[in-house]
């Protein structure tokens, strides 16, 4: 019998990506396919988040106004600091050519979770489709966090292999596992957090998008 005790988060989603493949082959099982990998990635995810915040705990709670979100252009990564201190970095996509991520001082007050699509009138996406929220074409994939409203925002994506690059248009885009964490971990030291049955619905009905204001908003700059 497998036991995920001591199992590495890369082994754990190996192994529901294998149960994926397993459950597609067998026609009886395809009912309940969806429901039970999801559940097994979100608990992966849930798994990487409490590491993020066991990591974080001992600076938090020497100042917990102390948490800001800083974006470094030319690096291309997002960190999440306390203080001088980093408490996690990620890779990003920045924005490209003419449409450059704005640099500046701003403060993220809006997290939008499984968020709907809709082209913007620019000339790149004239011949885009609107996407409902959870679609699996919607390029936000399951959350937006919000930095400078209402055109720039930190959002998941599909094209995993941009990060690291200049490849969106204006926003920063990161692989959706750790826009998950980050916009969670934002909502706990913003003075807005949510339990776990309020992530699970977040997770298993992906037709619903939900609006968060923090009531604390986390200062986040911008620089080259």
């Amino acid at each position: 019998m497998f036991s995920w005790i001591g199992t590495s988060r890369t082994a754990l989603l190996e192994h529901a990506l294998l149960f994926d493949g397993y459950m597609q082959s067998h026609s009886r099982a395809k009912g309940l396919r969806r429901g039970v990998t999801v559940a097994m990635v979100g608990l992966i995810a849930a798994g990487g988040t409490a590491a993020f915040h066991h990591r974080a705990s001992a600076e938090v709670a020497r100042d917990p106004t102390s948490i800001r979100v800083e974006a470094d252009l030319s690096e291309r990564k997002l960190y999440i600091k306390s203080g001088d201190s980093v408490l996690e970095s990620y890779d990003v996509a920045v924005g490209k050519g003419s449409k450059p991520t704005p640099q500046g001082n701003y403060t993220i007050r809006k997290i939008v979770w499984n968020p709907a699509w809709i082209p913007p009138d620019q000339p790149w996406a004239k011949d885009k489709q609107p996407q409902a929220p959870g679609a699996k074409a919607n390029p936000m994939k399951l959350v937006k966090i919000f930095f400078h409203e209402p055109d720039y925002y930190i959002h998941g994506t599909g094209d995993v292999e941009s990060l690291g690059s200049a490849a969106s248009h204006g926003c920063l885009r990161m692989d959706p596992d750790d826009a998950y964490r980050v916009a969670r971990y934002l909502m706990d030291h913003g003075g807005s957090p949510r339990d776990e049955s309020w992530f699970w619905r977040v997770l298993h009905f992906r037709s619903e998008t939900k609006t968060v204001y923090l009531d604390t908003p986390i200062p986040m700059t911008v620089n080259d």
